[in-house]
């Protein structure tokens, strides 16, 4: 296949040091892993890393010969860009910053971020106002060090299709300001995935591959956890539009079994469902 498969990084056992993470990705046969920046102290404090903690883990990128090319950053649903709350908000803007440089260091080429205005608050038209505020705040800090940005489709409502990222994308009028599609949040949300994974296609700069059971009238849906092939993603439709489209950029295969009592065997199983469906879509 041409394009690069990538593994997120909560797939792999938690409690290993990153020169293991990084060869076990490269052992099972992934092209890059998908660094996890989410709303724990334990995962913001990377980035306040110092320079020689950073170089550590250069080091052990060169020395497995496999990449960090992508930044999962949910450290905005604890401190978004809409909460009410000064602080918070001032906090969202600090962690964004950090996060751009952090990436510019490493070589991470795409800070995915979370389509949250707020989560542990509730969304109305003045939080929403607000998140664009920061998005645009952001965006302009990472079109200086050329760091790309880029929105996920998300669990709530807020920004659950493409369409939805593109009306965001008006406001914030930028280049750096992409699209990484989620096809499982996608389809529980009951979007027809084709035909937004056609609109938003030249502002997509990767995708996230991952089942989910839908949405209804009396379920919230899940949105992780769910075993490939047990939920609702018809994967071969998905893929095969990509194809004609021509999409050559990368699938990340986004888990959670990283307190598994087998991480390594569920994360090869998984790796070996989603090339056959990419296989049978022509990839």
């Amino acid at each position: 296949m041409d394009n690069l498969l990538g593994i997120y990084e909560k797939a792999l056992p938690k409690d290993i040091s990153w020169e293991e993470r990084l060869r076990i990705s490269k052992d099972i046969g992934f092209d890059f892993i998908e660094v996890s920046i989410d709303e724990s102290y334990d995962r913001i404090s990377r980035l306040y890393w110092s320079k020689s903690q950073r170089l550590e883990l250069i080091k052990s990128i060169m020395h497995n010969d496999i990449p960090i090319m992508s930044m999962c950053f949910s450290a905005h649903r604890r401190f978004p860009f809409g909460s009410i709350v000064k602080e918070n908000r001032e906090k969202a803007f600090e962690l964004m910053e950090k996060a751009i440089l952090f990436a510019r260091d490493l070589g991470i080429r795409v800070i995915q971020m979370a389509g949250y205005d707020v989560y542990y608050e509730q969304s109305t038209a003045e939080t929403r106002q607000r998140f664009i505020e920061g998005l645009k705040k952001s965006v302009a800090l990472a079109e200086k060090y050329q760091v790309m940005l880029a929105m996920e489709t998300m669990d709530t409502a807020f920004i659950n299709s493409i369409t939805r990222y593109l009306e965001i994308h008006k406001d914030v009028n930028s280049p750096w300001f992409t699209v990484y599609p989620d096809l499982g949040n996608l389809s529980a949300w009951g979007n027809n995935v084709n035909e937004e994974l056609k609109k938003g296609f030249s502002k997509t700069v990767a995708v996230h591959v991952k089942d989910t059971l839908p949405v209804t009238k009396n379920f919230p849906g899940q949105f992780r956890d769910v075993p490939f092939g047990k939920g609702c993603v018809d994967f071969i439709s998905a893929f095969k539009t990509l194809k004609s489209l021509n999409y050559r950029g990368p699938f990340l295969i986004e888990m959670w079994s990283e307190k598994s009592q087998d991480p390594i065997s569920e994360v090869v199983a998984a790796k070996e469902w989603v090339l056959e469906r990419l296989s049978e879509a022509g990839f």
